[in-house]
């Protein structure tokens, strides 16, 4: 496995943790709604970008992409 993938592997982890938290949820309900709603995918193609920003850009930019997929959970800035 290259150092490449390995930084993306561990980056998606943290995510799927942050975003865990940020919402009140398990990991595994955080990865399963992330998976139905296509938020891991637009983590996995737009990871270029997502992991230079904060994981709070990069949970918001992600809550959106699942509200327009159908997911019901809203991230609101303070």
């Amino acid at each position: 496995m290259s150092r490449e993938e390995l930084n993306q592997i561990r980056y998606v982890i943290a995510f799927i943790s942050e975003f865990a938290r940020k919402f009140n949820l398990g990991q595994k309900q955080a990865f399963n709604y992330l998976k139905r709603f296509k938020g891991l995918d637009y983590l996995y193609s737009f990871y270029d970008v997502l992991h230079t920003q904060s994981f709070e850009d990069a949970i918001h930019d992600i809550s959106i992409i699942c509200l327009r997929n159908g997911g019901r959970l809203q991230n609101y800035r303070q």
